[in-house]
């Protein structure tokens, strides 16, 4: 979702803003498929071409490129049409540039559930498109769902309770009593400071020098939530995006080489970090 790096630093305008927010959000579930597609085949899995189409389909879309995406992904499912991973991840690269339901993302992400009617990816984004064709109470109610099935300490859960924290501000629903509290579900990421639906709900009247601090304290957050919990790989590269995306391409060095320090002799880790780093433009050394 996000392109090439900027040539100089410049403050995030409130669509950045959105954007950062969502690209976090867009990558529910995300560590557990890339785990499967880089570390061993999925369940179900037994074709060596499909997970090679994942794994161009992964690296088109943290470059930015979702038309890419979608055709490797497109590709993996044509081989291996019974892999719920591909259809879900065909359905994400199709849905997340886009601000209205696509049809080819919903049969993609029916298809998923139909294969795996517990694949979160597939649940999350059928969510998204019930709020974006003015569904957010059924949308809100499928993430409660969600959140409800989330394995205690997923990595996406943070994220899945932002979601819903921010699309009840906006759509001014009421949570009292239906959102599990944090300590409750056993998350890794427990008493890890987040933004607060009010502070959510009053983004778009803030300032945009305030918007700048925002958004750096979202990344700074998620900064904090790797030295807390340094062996995320997924997480290392979303914190290098996200300084790219604000033009920190210092800072983004720095949490590849923390990235690299955390996973030690874990060469495949290892190896997926600094390939990231490549095609994000991650400054090396």
């Amino acid at each position: 979702m996000t392109g090439a790096a900027p040539s100089r630093p410049r403050r995030p305008s409130a669509a950045t803003l959105i954007l950062l927010a969502a690209a976090a959000i867009a990558l529910i579930s995300a560590a557990v498929a890339l785990s499967r597609t880089l570390g061993q085949r999925s369940e179900g899995s037994d074709s060596p071409a499909a997970k090679d189409w994942r794994v161009v389909g992964w690296a088109y879309a943290e470059a930015g490129n979702a038309e890419e995406a979608a055709a490797a992904y497109r590709k993996a499912a044509a081989l291996e049409p019974d892999n719920a991973e591909n259809w879900s991840s065909l359905g994400e690269a199709l849905q997340t540039p886009s601000a209205t339901v696509v049809p080819e993302a919903a049969a993609a992400f029916r298809k998923a559930i139909e294969l795996d009617p517990g694949d979160p990816r597939a649940r999350y984004f059928l969510a998204v498109q019930k709020d974006l064709a003015g569904n957010p109470r059924g949308a809100i109610d499928d993430w409660l769902a969600l959140l409800k099935d989330t394995p205690p300490g997923a990595p996406w859960e943070a994220d899945l309770r932002r979601t819903l924290e921010q699309a009840a501000a906006k759509n001014r629903i009421d949570l009292a009593g239906r959102l599990p509290r944090p300590g409750d579900t056993g998350g890794a990421t427990a008493g890890i400071p987040g933004p607060t639906a009010e502070q959510l709900a009053a983004a778009a009247s803030i300032p945009p020098d305030q918007q700048a601090a925002m958004v750096e304290q979202m990344v700074s957050r998620l900064e904090q939530r790797l030295k807390a919990n340094p062996r995320d790989e997924q997480g290392w590269i979303r914190l290098m995006r996200s300084r790219m995306v604000l033009g920190q391409s210092d800072k983004a060095a720095a949490a590849l080489r923390s990235g690299l320090t955390a996973f030690g002799r874990d060469a495949a880790a290892t190896g997926r970090l600094k390939s990231a780093a490549a095609e994000l433009g991650v400054p090396a050394g």
